[in-house]
């Protein structure tokens, strides 16, 4: 089946779409194909997210940035704020948008899909809406010590009338024992084969850490990994700052600062000739994830080699925060997307460590897990997941149960098993 074409034919015909699928199915490939292919045609499409992380896997923006949520986490806090009435200036832009994108779904509460909703009929919006995520990966962000609620317990998702399209392809193995047990995993069930099989992952470390990256669960001890691997590469020290562009000049640096923080882009990028590093981008000869070494550095561009030999010459790209607004084109006043500000930095990061949470997206081949840092639902999927080469995992020994550790929402397993059989 050709989903794209698929996808394109009923968002066209207005028919709302919940794009899903595991780990490694095309999602995001699809995703902005269908985008592309919109803006193709001169047709505007919002690219949200609940977070600032996944709005810039896709370039877009947050949903409460973009439909002038303010702060608030609930339709109570929303009235409380003053924010419960639509801007003309939100209603507007809303009218002019042919397509809404709303990435990493799992993300979105059931409260915040309540608050697109009411935007979107305050608005008359006339458009097509596509979410796009799995429920049994990263789930809603939770104040406090509240219960997590996901966007499909919110009377709101029925009211949108979801056609559900799964991919169910993983490209990112072949691997048929692996793509079973990653089935598992996501399924969190865990029986004597799959405690078993995760087994057979726990082996002794490599004497070259180098040659692996590391996925830890905590910040903190990514960067600990990286600095003290770092410091055994004998060679010079090359720092490579990120520029800033500011193209409206009242953006504030803490704006910036929390954008690339998001957007994974260091702003001194610490280098050494031999160092390893993972690309965080795809291009037509590198991958998102994809491992290299540097060999070679100079005032304009990072030289790295990966493992076929081909040395890739990289310069600085730019990632970009942009915004909606009306402007005058030819004389007629005009909806269009605009840059607030551009960072350019070498799409690169030391592939030593990086947390699970920042690996979304990513296929890496030489994999260590510490899967004693894992505490959060799906945490441990989204992790072993990323594996492009399962030949190439290790598992540190956790410390407790695999059941302990292979675990889901239960609501998000129900949902999942209920949608995929209607």
């Amino acid at each position: 089946m050709n989903y794209l074409n698929v996808i394109l034919e009923k968002l066209r015909d207005k028919q709302n779409i919940f794009l899903t699928g595991g780990a490694g199915v095309g999602k995001t490939t699809i995703t902005k194909d269908i985008i592309r292919s919109y803006e193709e045609e001169a047709k505007k499409v919002a690219k949200l997210a609940s977070t600032g992380m996944a709005a810039t896997l896709i370039n877009g923006q947050t949903l409460h940035s973009f439909l002038d949520l303010g702060i608030a986490g609930n339709l109570k806090e929303l009235e409380l704020n003053s924010k419960l009435e639509i801007s003309k200036k939100t209603k507007k832009l809303l009218s002019a948008i042919d397509l809404i994108v709303i990435d990493e779904i799992s993300m979105v509460s059931d409260t915040l899909l309540d608050m697109i909703r009411l935007r979107l009929i305050q608005a008359e919006f006339a458009g097509s809406l596509l979410v796009v995520g799995d429920f049994l990966q990263l789930p809603p962000v939770v104040r406090g010590y509240g219960e997590v609620r996901f966007a499909f317990e919110s009377a709101s998702w029925k009211k949108f009338e979801f056609e559900t399209v799964e991919l169910t392809h993983i490209y990112r193995t072949d691997d048929k024992d692996f793509i079973k047990l990653l089935s598992h995993v996501r399924d969190g069930f865990v029986d004597e084969s799959v405690h078993n099989n995760l087994n057979e992952f726990i082996k002794p470390l490599p004497e070259d850490l180098s040659e692996f990256t590391f996925l830890f669960g905590k910040n903190n001890s990514a960067s600990m990994h990286n600095k003290n691997q770092l410091e055994f590469i004998d060679s010079e020290l090359f720092v490579k700052e990120a520029q800033i562009i500011k193209h409206v000049k009242s953006t504030k640096d803490l704006e910036i600062e929390r954008f690339m923080g998001d957007a994974r882009i260091e702003k001194n990028l610490e280098l050494k000739i031999g160092v390893p590093v993972l690309f965080t981008r795809n291009s037509w000869n590198y991958f998102n994830g994809e491992r290299g070494v540097v060999v070679n550095v100079d005032s304009s561009f990072v030289y790295v080699q990966k493992s076929d030999g081909l040395v890739v010459k990289l310069e600085a790209i730019a990632q970009s925060k942009s915004m909606w607004k009306e402007k005058s084109v030819g004389g007629k006043k005009e909806i269009v997307e605009e840059s607030v500000f551009s960072v350019y930095q070498y799409p690169i990061k030391l592939a030593y460590a990086i947390t699970i949470h920042k690996s979304q997206g990513m296929s890496i081949e030489d994999l260590i897990i510490e899967t004693n840092e894992i505490f959060a639902p799906s945490q441990f999927y989204v992790a072993i997941s990323r594996s492009s080469n399962p030949k190439r995992l290790n598992l540190i020994a956790p410390r407790r149960q695999w059941r302990e550790i292979v675990f889901v929402n239960n609501k998000a397993l129900e949902f999942v098993k209920v949608d995929k059989s209607c």
